[in-house]
């Protein structure tokens, strides 16, 4: 029987393979994996539909295909009257590496599986490749290498036919994350709001929690904040339903918290945010985080959000942005740089203050601008109050 590449979720279009688990003439068991894929979205492990014997593997690793294509194929039924000789199950290891990764280490004939991954959860990443080459490298091949590298005539176009330049593949993630920007700027109208926070109060509350052993990221308050402020403005956990002219308010606050990894940027979503308590939030926050930095985040974890955020500030360099909107989301809110300010008090005193700025988009076709001042207002009263929060906690 053929084993084919099926849609394994959102209509899904074409995966690369990322590696085999099994080769000809090895005895599988059902549902054990046979290859691991990776989508647009996620990586995934093929698994046997039933019990039998690896005859042929039609695809290759690193091959990028389209659904509906065979992937290899596997003998259900052993005949008993000539029985040929069984190769024992595969022991290949499963190595954790990007394609383009992968491909790095095909075009220079080394095995993926003798390269020990510094990355997260053991990842391979594209330094270890180049580290592996150097050292594999002989002395006349340094010698070369270290010459190419000393090389300072000037660059002479006429004695030069082809410019060196680097090809990466633009295809998995990064492809999918393309098709969503456009989508969402063809289709959402954006404005952006901006405003400055003080953060002082909460930073202090932060530090007497790790003085007692609990050490709540930043990001928890503000997703908590961000419900609260939902409640109160349900217009931006929304989504427009144009062919039925309405719009639906969802009473559900499915939160996406976007996380930069060596992968891209993976935005999973923390389930019913209004119901739950800070430390609860902590943990699914936590949580979700490794298993965005060791590519194992499952379809579910990255699906049905209603609102998203995206904290930034901790990266460095950032004061504002536009940020653009998950379709079919209505609105996102990007947490920048904190940096310490002099600030005038009321009774004219000048302090010194711990000042973030925030990036609120939204759908102006959905909200107006008076309403997302409005809801920012709210949500900075929060985070500059946090004990204003314990009234809402659960």
């Amino acid at each position: 029987m053929e084993v084919k590449l099926s849609d394994i979720g959102e209509g899904m279009a074409e995966a690369t393979i990322n590696c085999f688990f099994v080769k000809p003439g090895d005895v599988v068991k059902a549902d054990q994996p046979l290859l691991e894929v990776q989508t647009d979205k996620m990586t995934a492990e093929i698994p046997a539909p039933a019990a039998g014997i690896i005859k042929e593997i039609k695809a290759l690793a690193g091959e990028n295909i389209p659904v509906g294509t065979t992937l290899l194929i596997l003998e259900k039924e052993i005949n008993t009257t000539v029985q040929v000789p069984i190769t024992t199950i595969s022991n290949t290891t499963r190595v954790m590496a990007t394609p383009y990764t992968r491909k790095i280490a095909r075009e220079n004939g080394i095995p993926i599986e003798d390269i020990f991954g510094t990355g997260p959860a053991g990842r391979i990443t594209d330094e270890d490749v180049y580290r592996y080459i150097q050292n594999q490298s002989t002395p006349i091949e340094a010698s070369i290498q270290v010459e190419e590298q000393n090389m300072t005539e000037p660059f002479n176009i006429q004695e030069t036919s082809t410019i060196q330049q680097d090809i990466i593949p633009f295809r998995g993630k990064r492809k999918h994350i393309a098709k969503k920007m456009v989508q969402s700027l063809h289709t959402i109208a954006h404005c952006t709001h901006f405003e400055e926070i003080d953060v002082s109060n909460l930073l202090e509350f932060r530090h007497e929690l790790k003085n007692r052993n609990r050490n709540i990221t930043a990001t928890v308050f503000f997703l908590k904040a961000i419900s609260i402020s939902l409640k109160e403005f349900p217009i931006f956990n929304a989504s427009l339903l144009e062919e039925q002219e309405s719009i639906q308010l969802k009473k559900e606050h499915h939160i996406g918290v976007a996380i930069d990894t060596p992968d891209g940027l993976m935005v999973p979503v923390i389930r019913n945010v209004e119901q739950k308590s800070i430390e609860t939030l902590h943990i699914e926050l936590k949580q979700l985080t490794e298993k965005a930095l060791q590519n194992q985040l499952t379809l579910k974890d990255i699906s049905g959000g209603t609102f998203t955020i995206s904290n930034v500030g901790p990266l460095g360099g950032s004061i504002g942005a536009t940020p653009i909107i998950q379709h079919p989301e209505v609105a996102l809110v990007s947490f920048h740089k904190t940096k310490k300010r002099p600030v005038v008090t009321e009774d004219d005193q000048i302090v010194i203050r711990s000042i973030m700025n925030i990036s609120m988009s939204f759908d102006h076709r959905v909200a107006d601008g008076a309403t997302a001042v409005a809801f920012t207002n709210r949500l900075t009263t929060l985070i500059e109050n946090p004990n204003l929060m314990l009234l809402e906690l659960v």
